[in-house]
């Protein structure tokens, strides 16, 4: 980072900058691309690309856009969501009986359709390729545009072996996070028609998002997509491991089938510890964790912990719920 030939990046003079987004694009088979502070970010700009104020977006149960983005899509882009399936996927004809026609005079018009995967509310499920195909299908026979909150993709593609270009394909937008699974400091990419991403770099200035000198945070990216791919499936096992030592805990209560990647979610029966105060004790003892509601704790693994820290972590987190 601290040799990164750098430029000004709000007039596309940055070089390592320019790099990241070219490979990005090629990685995802698209067009262009453009480098965001946050996914957050990244969601919210994709959103004044593809909708106007006054439409309605079809997302999956619990999205990321709709529970933690502090209502931005609401007061940025103007629009609402109808929310459909559950546990995190959907399928085609989830999203066609959420469809409201464009021209209807009492009805939001549909204008758009987004897919998080992994989902993360759902415990880091991956999206079914088939359904996500389907769902692009229908949107596009019906004038409706498609984007992919990839923020955890590169878990997805460590898990299923299919190409990120393969699961980003039938999406007219999607994004990446570089700073989930592959460990950067900062920075989202948002890809897709060159069109489209010169409507989303107004969109990234309006929003605050325009940088100087980036490419110190791109030269992260590059080292990132470089060296820290590969290593993917090791945080899925550690995640399988963590979440294997608190199923056997009395009071726990998780579906292991959710454990696809590198979340593990889980809820406390009534008579254990809510999720408050797991998530106090836990800290006590060296182990972060969130509570996502009254009863639902989340734990995420990545590059800094190892398989031995994730074992001793889930021993943690079993003794406080099993001791009521």
């Amino acid at each position: 980072m601290s040799e990164a030939p750098v430029g000004d990046d709000q007039y596309g003079e940055d070089p390592t900058i320019n790099r990241l987004q070219d490979r990005v694009a090629q990685l995802l088979g698209k067009e262009a691309a453009l480098f965001v502070p946050s996914g957050t970010m990244a969601n919210q700009v994709a959103l004044q690309v593809l909708t106007r104020p006054g439409e309605e977006v079809v997302v999956g149960w619990e999205s990321h856009i709709v529970w933690h983005e502090a209502g931005a899509s609401g007061a940025n882009a103007g629009v609402q969501f109808a929310v459909v399936g559950q546990g995190g996927t959907f399928t085609a004809r989830d999203f066609e009986s959420a469809v409201k026609a464009r021209g209807h005079f009492v009805f939001p018009a549909t204008s758009a359709v987004v897919i998080e995967n992994t989902h993360n509310r759902g415990g880091g499920v991956i999206f079914p390729q088939t359904d996500a195909e389907a769902i692009c299908a229908a949107a596009k026979a019906r004038g409706i545009s498609s984007y992919l909150d990839g923020a955890r993709l590169f878990n997805v593609a460590a898990a299923t072996n299919a190409s990120l270009a393969e699961l980003a394909r039938p999406f007219d937008m999607a994004s990446v996070a570089l700073s989930k699974g592959l460990g950067c400091p900062v920075g989202s990419v948002v890809v897709g028609r060159k069109d489209d991403i010169a409507v989303a770099l107004r969109a990234r200035r309006r929003f605050g998002g325009g940088m100087r000198q980036a490419g110190i945070l791109a030269a992260a990216g590059l080292y990132a997509l470089d060296n820290n791919m590969g290593r993917l499936p090791e945080d899925h096992a550690n995640a399988r491991a963590l979440a294997e030592k608190i199923a056997d805990a009395k009071g726990a209560i998780i579906d292991m089938k959710t454990v696809q990647t590198n979340i593990v979610i889980f809820r406390t029966a009534p008579n254990a510890p809510n999720a408050a105060t797991v998530v106090a004790r836990a800290r006590e003892q060296g182990v972060l964790v969130n509570a996502f509601a009254e009863r639902t704790v989340r734990a995420t693994t990545h590059l800094n912990v190892t398989r031995e820290q994730c074992a001793k972590a889930g021993e943690i987190l079993a003794r406080i719920v099993a001791a009521g």
